[in-house]
């Protein structure tokens, strides 16, 4: 019989000591810098909790009577792009990037099959943008073509600000609304809609370039 286990969130959605991993899910998952970890006794994780992460989370070991034992878990949060140094590439996804001629300048942005490198989709070029903005065009449009096809796959890119605006479904840009932008703001519009009126499951997940080298969507422009 598996012994029970108590689940200490210093940093999640209701930190407190849960008694089933589900709980502890509840609070994390999703959940951007979540802190967690797993103790063999309710005495060893509230010790741990009053403690604070500071020296409990991240620390692996057998329970000793102490705050600090207990086992690290281990679980990845859908789009938060939080990956732990030890994870690997998940090969069923999409990888996304821009191209850009200046910032702003002219922009097009394509999605591709992360294992093979083989375009899925493209657009552009788009007359006036950011690369910001090209990268959210990205990812929204393989989103909404996962969703079309019914698929889970994962979509990686390696724009913090892009991810931050999908998951808050609105941008944040100084690039103007006039004449020479029109064509981007038309299709921003249409992407900010369309989260605005749809779900998914699908990860957003950041694409680790010190890790794993250039995304394989990458233009080579840099």
């Amino acid at each position: 019989m598996a012994k029970q286990k108590y689940y200490v969130v210093w940093e999640g959605r209701k930190p407190g000591v849960y008694a089933t991993w589900a709980e502890c899910k509840r609070q994390t998952d999703q959940f951007t810098g979540a802190k967690y970890k797993s103790y063999e006794s309710k005495t060893a994780a509230e010790e741990a909790f009053r403690a604070g992460w500071k020296g409990n989370w991240g620390k692996t070991g057998s329970e000793k009577g102490g705050a600090a034992g207990g086992s690290q878990v281990s679980h990845s949060s859908k789009s938060t792009g939080a990956q732990t140094a030890a994870e690997t590439v998940d090969y069923n996804s999409i990888s996304v990037d821009v191209g850009t001629r200046g910032n702003p300048g002219p922009v097009e942005y394509k999605g591709v099959d992360t294992r093979t490198g083989e375009v899925i989709f493209s657009c552009g070029p788009i007359s006036k943008g950011t690369n910001n903005l090209g990268e959210f065009l990205a990812i929204v449009h393989a989103l909404a073509l996962l969703q079309k096809e019914g698929s889970g796959k994962t979509v990686y890119s390696d724009s913090v600000n892009a991810m931050k605006w999908v998951r808050e479904k609105k941008v944040s840009t100084t690039l103007p609304r006039d004449h020479t932008t029109e064509e981007i703001w038309g299709l921003i519009d249409r992407a900010v809609n369309w989260l605005q009126t749809h779900t998914y499951d699908n990860k957003v997940l950041k694409w680790q370039t010190r890790q794993w080298g250039e995304i394989k969507a990458d233009y080579g422009r840099k």
